[in-house]
């Protein structure tokens, strides 16, 4: 049996990012890898892959020039023009690259990796099976970043040409005339904008009535208001799918509404599972919650002390970026490494729609329902100079920030390349700063980051005025209570 210092299950960018710290650290590391090519969902069917779709969407679409300009511009007329083949083989290429990176750093860094399906035997030990082979590995130390799969409602019949999840619709055989995307969630308002920008007929359904709850209501009207004007998205919120009926070429869907909705494929996007079915966890004593999702402590180790889970796993918010951090302070604790064993404070949301949606902090209606005095500013992309160059006339950055100390509470921006300009305040949020902070910086011009000193210099404003209405009210009191006096004095 060979033995390590730590074992990672799973090579997604939670798997990758602890095993490399650990190794960089001097520690003895082994991976598992289940899968041919390394990566996990981020990099094969999940983040990286959707986010490159959308970029070639715009491209093959024309998409982004059409806001240049009084007229549609086009770079093919018809959605039939546009082959599955041009519109994956940038995604492969890119794929690619990332899984070369990922090979070079175990390469780089001496970990050793297992290729197949690994499971506990104890608590410290992991059996891993590949093409009817077993070997059994001990670890002092595990983590456990299987990360997670698409979640199949058992009845939809996935086992159809013409329906598909959010991993098996990169094996599209067609760009498809209509589509309906089921699940108005993060990764179906994506998939449903990246199709829209292709041509593709797009029907949104939902059973809930608002759509992406946990973000800034202002931001997400803005993103309503271009998904249907804009990119012609049908919108069936509060509607429930009682049946998909493929026949043909063709897929009927029975909505609660008592329609029937026919389209030429079906996406579904129901939301996501933990992959812990296979990993034996009753062996090594280790809890399940709901969907499989693993629960940890703050220091991301399970029930078992020794045995740490990270990444979409452990459920919420299943972003790659906050997976690499969970893995980091998982190893950091694990091993008592001289680094910082908290999660950052702050964690920035992107929401890669069109236009694209990012945010930091708290928003609008968080601070109401916590009672929490705030004010905002806003600043548009229309009244930008980079805004109206580049087309995007309806973008807003929205601050939230306390009207006392001007300390920013959170930042809102729907836009061309929101989730990049959000780093801008998310380090002075960091950092403890004020919206004044961007009053006092220079930033380059024409920018979308001068949108930031826009925005506080309207926050600035909205309390300058409020205070001149308070002083006002305040003079009428005084003269009120002065003209009282006298009168009673008569």
């Amino acid at each position: 049996m060979r033995s390590y210092d730590l074992i990672v299950i799973g090579v997604g960018p939670a798997g990758v990012k602890g095993a490399a710290l650990a190794a960089r650290f001097g520690k003895n590391v082994a991976v598992i890898q289940s899968e041919v090519v390394p990566g996990g969902a981020c990099v094969n069917t999940g983040t990286i892959p959707s986010k490159t779709l959308r970029e070639s969407a715009l491209h093959l679409s024309g998409f982004k020039q059409r806001g240049l300009y009084n007229f549609e511009v086009n770079l093919h007329k018809d959605v039939n023009d546009i082959s599955v083949n041009d519109f994956l083989e940038h995604k492969s290429v890119v794929c690619e690259k990332e899984w070369d990176m990922i090979e070079e750093a175990f390469r780089w860094n001496g970990i050793e990796r297992y290729r197949g399906t690994g499971s506990f035997v104890s608590p410290h030990e992991i059996k891993v099976v590949s093409s009817g082979r077993d070997i059994t590995l001990h670890g002092e130390v595990i983590l456990i970043a299987t990360g997670s799969s698409s979640f199949l409602p058992p009845d939809i019949p996935f086992d159809n040409d013409n329906v598909y999840d959010s991993d098996t619709i990169l094996d599209l055989d067609r760009i498809p005339s209509s589509m309906a995307v089921i699940g108005a969630g993060v990764i179906g308002c994506e998939y449903a904008s990246i199709f829209a920008a292709l041509g593709v007929k797009v029907t949104l359904i939902d059973g809930r009535t608002e759509l992406l709850s946990n973000i800034d209501r202002e931001a997400v009207d803005v993103l309503l208001r271009q998904m249907k004007n804009r990119l012609h998205i049908d919108l069936m919120l509060g509607t429930q799918v009682e049946k998909v009926h493929p026949e043909g070429n063709d897929v009927t869907l029975q909505l609660s509404s008592g329609q029937n909705l026919v389209v030429d494929k079906v996406l579904v996007a129901a939301g996501r599972r933990s992959n812990t079915g296979n990993l034996n966890l009753d062996n090594a004593g280790v809890k399940t919650g709901e969907r499989g999702i693993l629960p940890v402590d703050e220091t991301y180790a399970t029930n078992v002390p020794h045995i740490y889970a990270a990444g979409d796993v452990i459920g919420f918010p299943a972003l790659a970026s906050t997976s690499m951090e969970q893995a980091r302070v998982a190893v950091v604790k694990a091993f008592e490494l001289p680094y910082d064993d908290k999660l950052a404070p702050l964690l920035p949301f992107g929401i890669y729609t069109i236009p694209e949606l990012s945010m930091v902090g708290k928003t609008e209606e968080e601070c109401q329902k916590e009672n929490i005095d705030y004010e905002v500013g806003r600043a548009y992309y229309r009244n930008n100079a980079r805004g109206q160059i580049i087309g995007d006339t309806a973008g807003m950055l929205k601050l939230v920030f306390d009207p006392i100390d001007h300390k920013i509470l959170g930042i809102h921006i729907v836009g061309e390349n929101a989730s990049d300009l959000l780093h801008i305040g998310t380090m002075v949020m960091q950092l403890d700063g004020t919206i004044d902070t961007f009053v006092r910086t220079v930033f380059n011009y024409p920018t979308l980051g001068d949108l930031y000193k826009g925005a506080a210099e309207d926050g600035l404003h909205r309390l300058s005025r409020l205070e001149h209405q308070k002083d006002i009210v305040m003079q009428s009191a005084d003269q009120f209570e002065r003209r009282y006096a006298e009168h009673e004095k008569v």
